[in-house]
């Protein structure tokens, strides 16, 4: 297997303009129609450079999608990207025949031919969509999609963020077959870094051409326009296909509300966000005094400075910005145990179906990620039924963290790296830390009928072999 600005009609994709809070016409008649092109690109995030990468509707990330809670999704896929596609609608629940992935839920949509998409938008939150059909999505096939929840707390502005990356499709090549000699690029004093041993292979890694937020490389791209007095909700998406990503704001800390669209039970107040490959955060701030200051990735690279938007007041667009240190040291980072917090134990759990996942890669095939020693589509399926109650945990033994990621479902995530969760989190994609780091989820298999997949969101591991299936069964 292979893997608006608003709610408008046109087809262009996501720019750094505030997104309506709520779309009128979605409330009126709870019905979202929208034709979704896959078509080669020319793709210029700045004014000196250029890639021939894939898009859809003409802009990288794609269009914008919103709609209210419960309302009806219509969508057809047109595919002229010269490969076969689909789209995967990730973090809703959704009938099994519309998730999107070829050869297990649908066929894959052939070049010339076209898909039409139809259900109701559920749950509500930040969520997006994405090729799921080879390395569609790491050259460019993805968007953001926000679900209103009406009755939600109102924001002065709010802007949708989704950091990407122009990926060395050469190595991506390398990176898949392990033997890629590109270096990682997380802050120098990460958890990612720090979790480094003598003698490491990082023979999975992925050279990336340009750093963007919303299509643009800094300084190019209009600012996000705020006022002093307003209270601004920030969507953001890391759609960045290997890596984890750490965002700050200059001069301001943010609250933290939602995980993968999911309310905090307690919102987290942090300095900076950390998101891996395919999770979402909804972040808070509020704007005190005049000024011009930097949303920006923290990166270990001569390019990091490109992954950065400024975000300013009436009359100091032309001003210089803050910015802020390419380290960690000395600020609180967002984790799922700062938002989780920590309890004395577990509180009990009847599962009906438990399942313990090593994770792993080859060690005698490079390029080959395994869970407990097998790989796609050897590893046996997880075999439910409707209405049972599941305990998965994860042992990660190589030294790469995996974002894992359930189609179809929600799961509560109760413990990280063996401590238990006060209040556990509600996601679709957890990052589990590399060198014997644990996790453990909790769901009820209340999901449609069907065979849903569950992998790692990293592209070259997912690709490589790190996947399996949670099938339903009478």
């Amino acid at each position: 297997m292979q893997r608006r600005p608003f709610l408008a009609a046109g087809t262009g994709g996501l720019l750094v303009a505030a997104v309506a809070p709520f779309d009128a016409r979605a409330a009126e008649n709870g019905v979202l129609e929208r034709t979704i092109h896959a078509a080669p690109y020319a793709f210029s995030p700045s004014a000196n450079a250029s890639f021939s990468t894939l898009a859809y509707n003409g802009s990288i990330p794609g269009p914008l999608l919103r709609v209210v809670r419960g309302g009806k999704v219509r969508v057809n896929f047109r595919n002229d990207a010269g490969r076969p596609g689909t789209i995967h609608w990730h973090g809703f629940i959704l009938p099994n025949d519309m998730d999107g992935v070829p050869g297990i839920t649908q066929a894959a949509v052939p070049n010339g031919g076209s898909f039409q998409y139809a259900f109701n938008a559920e749950p509500a939150g930040t969520r997006w969509y994405h090729d799921h059909d080879g390395a569609g999505d790491v050259r460019g096939l993805f968007g953001a999609f926000v679900v209103d929840e009406p009755h939600e707390e109102h924001a002065d502005k709010e802007f949708v963020v989704v950091l990407h990356d122009v990926a060395d499709m050469k190595s991506f090549r390398a990176a898949m077959q392990g033997r890629s000699d590109a270096p990682m690029t997380d802050p120098m004093d990460s958890a990612e870094m720090l979790a480094m041993r003598p003698g490491d292979a990082m023979n999975d890694e992925v050279a990336y051409l340009a750093h963007c937020i919303n299509g643009r490389s800094y300084p190019s791209g209009a600012p996000l326009s705020v006022n002093v007095g307003d209270r601004v909700r920030l969507r953001i998406l890391n759609a960045n296909p290997t890596e984890t990503r750490y965002l700050r704001l200059a001069g301001h800390r943010l609250t933290v509300t939602h995980t993968d669209g999911n309310r905090l039970e307690v919102p987290v107040a942090v300095d900076a966000l950390r998101l891996g490959v395919a999770e979402r955060l909804d972040a808070w701030f509020e704007v005190r005094k005049p000024g011009a200051w930097l949303l920006q990735t923290l990166l270990s690279t001569p390019t990091a400075y490109q992954q950065a938007v400024l975000v300013a007041t009436p009359g100091m667009e032309q001003s210089s910005p803050m910015g802020v240190s390419s380290m960690l040291d000395g600020i609180e980072s967002f984790t799922y145990l700062g938002a989780g917090g920590r309890a004395a134990a577990l509180p009990p759990y009847r599962a009906d179906r438990t399942a313990h996942y090593i994770l792993d890669k080859d060690p005698h095939v490079p390029g080959r990620w395994t869970m407990n020693g097998k790989s796609w589509p050897h590893v046996p399926p997880l075999l439910v039924k409707r209405g049972d109650k599941v305990e998965i945990t994860f042992e990660n033994r190589s030294d790469m963290e995996h974002p894992m990621h359930l189609h179809g479902h929600r799961f509560a995530l109760v413990s990280t790296n063996g401590t238990p969760f006060a209040r556990p989190l509600l996601k679709d994609t957890a990052l589990v830390a590399p060198w014997k780091g644990t996790m453990t989820w909790r769901f009820v298999a209340d999901a449609y009928p069907g065979t849903w997949l569950m992998h790692c969101h990293n592209a070259v591991h997912m690709m490589g072999g790190m996947m399996t299936e949670v099938r339903y069964v009478a």
